[in-house]
């Protein structure tokens, strides 16, 4: 009676283990996956998607751990972004096939959306981070800059309709800029507020890019050499850029933690001039186009999310 008793219990433990483990691969995968969607959206970043969940620490300190940490540190960090990257790569073909019709024909009310996104996301991040912000009010210069970075970038977009070069037919002098426009991109993708599709979109290989990945999986692999060449690009980025984030968090964090609210802030005139950036450009968002009922859509999304992020760490479902 007390053998079957004790194997009671520890089959109760393991269906609990079991549970846990898969709650843990649900929710970064939930993760990864509502980045992607804001990774593919012109004027939104999955670096801001990040840090409202609340792993932006552990996200940098990831991609910092599988280059530079040691054997321990790198297993952690793979397991991590292996939950966080099936997710992703499910919500980028989502993207891809779906979503990119949908910005097209539908690009008011998905700016609305990020809109209240980010707008409702601000006062979140603050509240969450008043430690480092309170009391270090000078280095509101460094919103000021973030906010500069932002509306510059989006301020002189040179691509009209975003529809950008060829990379069907490669040459070398095309490859060396596909591979050092993604370092830019993945450089920018990872920081909360600079949208790596938006600078996709300065340099004209956003729609060759996304529609690259769309002819992909139905494949055609024409675009494959272009892909590999994107892909290497990106790696170098992550490499050159993450442990540079990290020191910034860990040693200057009250300044980076401003400079990432001014971003987020400029991110926001980003949004409005999303439509402009569209293959078959549109008019910027206005009055008369803003939509206010996506716009609390998405600052419900963020209370959704805020609410999760609580019940995530009530629970310490974290890593």
């Amino acid at each position: 009676m007390f053998e079957l008793a004790r194997n009671c219990v520890i089959m109760l433990k393991c269906a609990l283990g079991l549970e846990r483990r898969i709650m843990k691969y649900l929710v970064n995968g939930f993760r990864g996956f509502c980045m992607a969607l804001a990774d593919s959206v012109p004027g939104v970043s999955g670096g801001t998607i990040a840090f409202v969940l609340g792993f932006y620490d552990k996200f940098i300190k990831s991609l910092n751990d599988i280059i530079f940490g040691n054997k321990k540190e790198r297993m952690k960090a793979i397991g991590f972004l292996i939950k966080l990257g099936i997710g992703w790569v499910i919500g980028m073909i989502l993207a891809t096939l779906i979503l990119t019709s949908l910005f097209e024909s539908h690009i008011y009310a998905v700016s609305s959306v990020f809109l209240g996104f980010i707008a409702f996301s601000i006062p979140f991040i603050i509240k969450e981070e008043k430690k480092c912000l309170k009391g270090s009010y000078k280095n509101i210069i460094f919103s000021i800059i973030g906010i500069l970075i932002v509306f510059l970038i989006t301020y002189f977009n040179p691509v009209s309709g975003g529809s950008g070069v060829n990379i069907g037919s490669l040459s070398l002098g095309l490859g060396i800029y596909i591979f050092v426009v993604a370092m830019i991109a993945i450089s920018a993708m990872v920081l909360p507020g600079i949208s790596g599709s938006t600078l996709l979109l300065i340099f004209g290989l956003y729609i060759p890019i996304m529609n690259a990945i769309k002819e992909f999986l139905h494949f055609n692999f024409k675009y494959v050499p272009a892909l590999f060449i994107f892909g290497f690009g990106v790696i170098s980025g992550i490499i050159l850029i993450i442990r540079l984030i990290k020191m910034a968090l860990e040693k200057h964090r009250s300044k980076t933690v401003y400079l990432i609210i001014g971003l987020m802030i400029g991110s926001l005139y980003a949004i409005v001039m999303g439509p402009t950036t569209l293959e078959s450009a549109k008019d910027p968002l206005s009055l008369s186009t803003f939509s206010i009922v996506f716009f609390l859509l998405g600052c419900f999304i963020i209370w959704g999310l805020e609410k999760i992020k609580f019940i995530l760490e009530k629970k310490n479902l974290e890593d």
